[in-house]
């Protein structure tokens, strides 16, 4: 009985955290405009949201930004964790706790933070600057998802590469690369689906003419109730879901935690 009880416990608390998205979901494909009824299946609002420039403009954006922003994030983040891993003592410890910051930090205090930096450097805001927002906020995932593999990796195998006469940088590509490469993969998708999905940064740091999705929803919302959020909200959901799913293999079958 007792353990029925948990399972409805935690069926309840599911159910309240995501019965708004089943909501969203399903009157994504209502044939109204009005929330408060259903009057039929439909996919006009999903034709109508690949008839929108605007988002397809956005989607466009949020893309592209997420793409360069996922390049530069996995470069700098594995490049970080392998130094981070060869560091000793105290010098470590710091490192690690400052990586710790922008993961711990509140989204509005990094958002206006950058915000106040970007002026100060008199940067124009637009597509550069939620870049490097991205960029920022995403790269200490990358490099708590590298340093496990790191920490699984036998110390004595790059050094038994270049001991057999294997130059440093061919160490570091043939051997050290592919045994942590699963971290790599999982901080990749991670560092994607948090730039997909973000909206405080960017909608502190982005300027006139430069939109991803999270902000032109928003707009969008502030103008009115339109069926076509609904679709575009369960698209951007499905994405989300499907991208973390795929970490979530990935992080039980290679053991990487992050």
């Amino acid at each position: 009985m007792k353990k029925y009880l948990k399972k409805f416990y935690l069926f309840l608390v599911f159910l309240f955290l995501y019965s708004p998205i089943i909501v969203l979901i399903v009157f994504s494909f209502n044939d109204s405009r009005l929330k408060g009824s259903w009057v039929g299946f439909t996919f006009k609002w999903y034709k109508e949201l690949f008839r929108n420039q605007e988002i397809l403009k956005s989607f466009y954006n949020t893309i592209l930004i997420a793409v360069l922003a996922t390049v530069i994030a996995t470069i700098l983040g594995t490049m970080a964790a392998i130094g981070i891993y060869y560091m000793k003592n105290w010098k470590k410890k710091a490192a690690l706790n400052i990586n710790y910051i922008p993961v711990l930090n509140p989204d509005i205090v990094t958002a206006i933070s950058l915000m106040v930096l970007f002026n100060l450097l008199r940067i124009r805001f637009g597509m550069v600057t939620m870049l490097l927002s991205h960029i920022v906020f995403t790269t200490p995932y990358v490099v708590l998802s590298v340093l496990p593999k790191l920490r699984q990796m036998s110390k004595s195998i790059p050094e038994a590469a270049m001991d057999l006469g294997a130059t440093p940088m061919y160490t570091f590509r043939k051997v050290i690369i592919p045994e942590i490469k699963p971290g790599i993969i999982s901080g990749a998708l991670l560092s994607f689906t948090l730039s997909l999905d973000d909206f405080v940064i960017s909608f502190f740091t982005t300027g006139s003419g430069f939109s991803n999705l999270s902000i032109t929803v928003f707009s969008m919302a502030k103008k009115g109730i339109n069926p076509a959020i609904n679709a575009l909200s369960t698209l951007m959901f499905g994405t989300v879901l499907i991208l973390l799913l795929i970490i979530n293999k990935k992080t039980n079958s290679k053991g990487n935690i992050f």
